[in-house]
């Protein structure tokens, strides 16, 4: 299990640090990619962007779009540490998955391996971030973590593509329930009922239904298996049938998603935050014809039925109470506006738009 800041050492704590600030710049740029660029190609191919409603984000929905090829959709994992060889078995990744210039040779469309060069997989790099984006659909995971080949450094690369999550749904809900203390011994001690319970709870758990598509499925199973190892690990997924961009972290579950804004109400949230409607309209949304966009952000917690109890003594299932609950809510200032601030921007249970 992952440590906290309080329990790591000097050097562990500048990793810790130096990892959250390239977490803030991946998910500034993923937030784009997933709901910006995404929303702009319904738009380009005048197809209508379905936005989503109120029930879509509360805890238990089960509400879906179709598929769409104009969603930008993606698994990305970033470890703050090295994959260990006790989970390989279960986040699969091999030399031929390996982010280089003959590897990507393979990939269909994929033009940029003539200029490849390995220093472009490093996060450092000044053109990682466009790198990342071009690869960004391929299928399965992208994965980025310490560099595996640099001793004594803090380096952080994308260093495997094509990265298949392969943890049974049955395990993953077992990790959970036995931390949790609804099991000792394994998933299905008290019946078979109450394990196909703790497998739904499982996907509640991390702010979906158990009927969700295969790559959020996925990226739930990688984050549950990720919290095996003693460092943080933070799992961004974009769903073309949610219309939200996922995170994963030590933090909880968080969905971004792009909420929809006349001329009236941005007056009123400008008039709200103090500040001129046109300095937050070019701080905060993007334009559409005859509206904004913004991005807005659900952060959600667990409940006391998903925390270990205090006790640690086990427990019974109880399948109607809630494992998540909505914690927060967030407009997000556009992403390249580094000196605005989230604002709070309180929607989904609100009685009015």
């Amino acid at each position: 299990m992952w440590r906290y800041r309080e329990r790591l050492n000097y050097y562990e704590k500048l990793r810790r640090s130096l990892y959250e600030v390239l977490r803030d710049t991946l998910e500034r740029r993923l937030m784009k990619v997933s709901l910006i660029d995404s929303f702009y190609n319904y738009q380009e191919n005048k197809v209508e962007y379905n936005f989503l409603d109120k029930s879509e984000l509360k805890p238990k929905s089960k509400k879906f779009e179709k598929e769409s090829d104009l969603f930008n959709t993606f698994i990305v994992i970033f470890c703050e540490g090295i994959v260990s060889p006790q989970i390989k078995n279960y986040i699969r990744f091999f030399p031929e998955n390996t982010v280089i210039k003959k590897n990507l040779e393979y990939l269909a469309n994929f033009s940029l391996y003539k200029r490849f060069h390995q220093n472009l997989r490093h996060f450092y790099s000044p053109g990682f971030l466009e790198f990342l984006e071009k690869l960004i659909n391929v299928d399965y995971a992208l994965l980025i973590q310490q560099d595996p080949t640099v001793k004594k450094k803090y380096r952080y690369s994308l260093t495997h593509l094509h990265v298949k999550i392969d943890w049974p749904i049955a395990d993953a809900a077992e990790d959970l329930a036995k931390w949790l203390r609804y099991v000792q011994n394994n998933l299905y001690e008290n019946s078979d009922k109450e394990a196909r319970v703790l497998q739904n709870k499982l996907f509640e758990y991390y702010g979906c239904h158990h009927s969700v598509g295969g790559r959020r499925t996925a990226g739930l199973i990688a984050a549950q298996l990720l919290r095996k190892l003693d460092h943080i690990s933070t799992v961004f997924v974009s769903s073309s049938e949610s219309r939200s961009m996922y995170k994963y972290s030590e933090r909880g579950t968080s969905k971004f998603y792009l909420i929809q804004l006349t001329k009236a109400q941005v007056n009123a949230l400008a008039q709200r935050e103090g500040v001129d409607s046109d300095l937050f309209t070019s701080t905060y949304l993007y334009p559409a014809k005859g509206y904004y966009v913004g991005i807005s952000e659900a952060s959600y917690g667990p409940t006391v039925h998903s925390k270990p109890p205090e006790d640690g003594k086990l427990r019974r299932i109880k399948p109607a109470y809630n494992w998540l609950k909505l914690r927060d809510e967030f407009l997000h200032p556009k992403v390249d506006a580094l000196d605005a601030r989230p604002i709070n921007y309180n929607w989904v249970y609100s009685t009015t738009d």
